[in-house]
């Protein structure tokens, strides 16, 4: 576990040569591809159950992130749109369009509340960010979450919809498209915050998020 600060920016870690990347295939909507994961950053030991659904559509992804083993549900009732939501608790994803190891890509974020954190990272080194560029007007640029919490059932959704045209595809055109991602979730109490857990679909080999080498590979099919 690690401070907010080291989290978010990483330190310089070198950025490994080749990194043994999971594959999902995503189709059309209304079918799903769908991953999960239950492993920590970067030990890569026992961590909360997490869940991603994907789908795409003529206009966007549809993305339903689901967290289980939750008993926390913490956030910060007093932050907004785009303020540092990622301090406390929060399920992401990183994407990029292509199948390099990308130097600029989406980050999107959603606490437990709803609020949503979403800026284009530009991330040269391929492991440590370099400067960030938001999105203040998330819905009307076409980006939406809608959460619930389950706190009997220990679980809360996310159901986002991420606009295609922030990545240059056209309407109608995603079939056939490669792409980078990656999905991660934080995980903290109010007894241990700033101190965080920290999981991801592909784990980098450090305490970062931001290692591009690590991203998995999908294909919209």
């Amino acid at each position: 576990m690690r401070s907010i600060a080291t989290f978010l920016f990483g330190l310089a870690i070198a950025t490994p040569a080749l990194a043994n990347v999971p594959y999902l295939e995503v189709p059309a909507c209304p079918d799903k591809g769908t991953i999960t994961y239950n492993q920590s950053v970067p030990d890569k030991t026992d961590f909360p159950k997490t869940q991603v659904d994907l789908c795409y559509g003529d206009k966007s992804i549809s993305i339903t992130f689901t967290a289980y083993e939750e008993t926390n549900f913490y956030y910060n009732s007093s932050y907004t749109t785009n303020d540092p939501i990622y301090e406390y608790e929060v399920m992401e994803t990183f994407i990029a369009r292509g199948t390099n190891d990308p130097q600029t890509y989406l980050e999107f974020e959603v606490a437990p509340n709803n609020v949503t954190f979403q800026a284009f990272i530009f991330n040269p080194s391929k492991s440590s960010p370099l400067d960030t560029a938001y999105l203040t007007t998330p819905l009307d640029d076409g980006l939406s979450a809608t959460t619930t919490l389950d706190k009997p059932g220990q679980t809360w959704t996310s159901k986002v919809e991420v606009p295609l045209g922030l990545f240059n595809v056209d309407e109608g055109q995603a079939k056939g498209t490669e792409w980078r991602m990656n999905f991660f979730r934080t995980v903290v109490s109010p007894s241990t915050f700033p101190e965080q857990e920290l999981g991801a679909w592909s784990p980098p080999d450090g305490d970062s998020f931001h290692v591009t080498p690590f991203f998995g590979d999908v294909r919209f099919v």
